[in-house]
């Protein structure tokens, strides 16, 4: 368990809220800011710039859900929240939202750590998995784009698939660039002169 994370409570009650720091002191957490009301969400997350933030709201709005993922910035940072009650469109708001952990039924201090360790690791392979099809989709692009250099040089040449795929890779050492740098460049210039 990390705990240098900054962590910022939203929480309308008080006294809630300060059983809610109490919960993470306890548990090893003690970078902890709260904050009364959502709507100051945005504020406080530039200046507090929290590692995580808990919600608890006993009965969440698609309005709070959308303000949630305007201003918290899901890919920046888990975000858990705590809720009374839900319904299946509440709950599948929440987690377009980019909520890392939903828990029905409130928050109860003895679960706190636990769900916000929960909340990070979902958090962090989530994030994994984006970071993976972003990937994915910029080798994609690559490809295609490369695909289509090779399909100019080829129609220009009169030259074969493998020969053209060649002439990009000794044209990207000779230059000390990356076979995509050059066909990006070579689709560019066609797209300039045709």
């Amino acid at each position: 368990m990390q705990t240098s994370l900054r962590i910022l409570v939203v929480e309308a009650d008080e006294d809630r809220a300060r059983q809610i720091i109490d919960a993470l002191v306890e548990a090893g957490w003690s970078d902890v800011h709260a904050l009364a009301q959502v709507s100051g969400l945005d504020r406080a997350i530039r200046t507090i710039s929290p590692d995580i933030v808990l919600i608890d709201i006993a009965n969440p709005d698609r309005d709070t859900l959308e303000h949630l993922s305007l201003v918290s910035d899901p890919k920046a940072r888990p975000v858990a929240m705590f809720v009374d009650q839900t319904d299946d469109e509440l709950t599948r708001a929440a987690l377009n939202a980019g909520v890392s952990a939903y828990v029905v039924d409130g928050l109860t201090p003895t679960r706190i750590k636990s769900v916000l360790e929960t909340a990070i690791a979902r958090f962090h392979v989530m994030r994994q998995m984006q970071s993976e099809l972003d990937a994915a989709k910029r080798a994609l692009e690559d490809r295609k784009t490369i695909d289509r250099a090779k399909g100019i040089l080829m129609r220009q040449r009169g030259i074969g698939e493998e020969e053209a795929y060649g002439l990009l890779r000794r044209t990207a050492m000779d230059q000390g660039r990356k076979v995509i740098e050059v066909a990006q460049a070579l689709v560019t210039a066609a797209d300039l002169l045709s």
